[in-house]
């Protein structure tokens, strides 16, 4: 394995009273999927927008790159979403207005690439995840793992060194949820990225490399996410 591409160190978040991390260290190499699981509550959805740069964690250290990404700002954060980093929910939050191409190219053409140049790219992912004769259709003519699909070619269309996934089979059932992470897995695998793969499903889980399991805010020793 490679030296680590993001590492964190004992991060922490709050909300209001509420410790939802607690000191959490994280490293993930280039090429590498780790999965972090743990029960409902446990922090994992948490972590995973601190590392995205989504939220900023309250204390602790971040670094991509051996860059400090809590000392960047809300802009430059922004834009290594929309270069270095993918981020890829559990619903897919595809625009409804916008067709499946346009949904894809977005981040393209919010980075400054010309719009023939982000549609032919978009056709190209959509196309690696057996969707292509979709892109001109609008997410509400779609079932729910062909929006996914989309979503995670919009995740990748800028071939990321990161992606972020929050629980992204969460929304379907197992054989679409499947279909969806193999394709994804595949498709990372072939270009060398790393993946967050925020779940709390075995199954799911079982495409990481390896798995770090959160017990309230913290990484469970044990490994079992349960209270004792």
């Amino acid at each position: 394995m490679t030296a680590h591409l993001l590492t964190a160190t004992g991060v922490q978040k709050n909300y209001g009273p509420t410790q939802a991390l607690r000191g959490v260290d994280f490293s993930i190499a280039a090429g590498e999927i780790v999965a972090v699981t743990g029960p409902s509550g446990c922090g994992k959805s948490t972590l995973l927008h601190c590392l995205a740069g989504i939220l900023r964690a309250d204390a602790g250290e971040i670094r991509y790159r051996d860059q400090d990404i809590g000392l960047f700002s809300e802009a430059a954060r922004s834009r290594l979403r929309r270069s270095d980093f993918g981020v890829l929910f559990q619903f897919g939050q595809l625009v409804p207005e916008l067709t499946a191409a346009e949904n894809v190219a977005l981040p393209l053409l919010l980075a400054g690439s010309g719009r023939q140049e982000a549609r032919k790219a978009a056709i190209g992912w959509l196309d690696r995840f057996g969707v292509a004769d979709l892109a001109d259709k609008r997410p509400g003519a779609m079932s729910g793992g062909q929006q996914q699909r989309c979503a995670a070619a919009r995740a990748l269309v800028t071939e990321p060194q990161v992606i972020f996934a929050d629980e992204p089979t969460g929304a379907l059932d197992q054989l679409s949820g499947e279909q969806v992470l193999g394709a994804m897995v595949q498709v990372v695998r072939d270009q060398g990225a790393a993946v967050v793969l925020v779940t709390h499903e075995a199954t799911i889980a079982a495409y990481a490399d390896r798995e770090i399991v959160l017990r309230d805010g913290a990484v469970d020793p044990t490994g079992l996410g349960v209270t004792p």
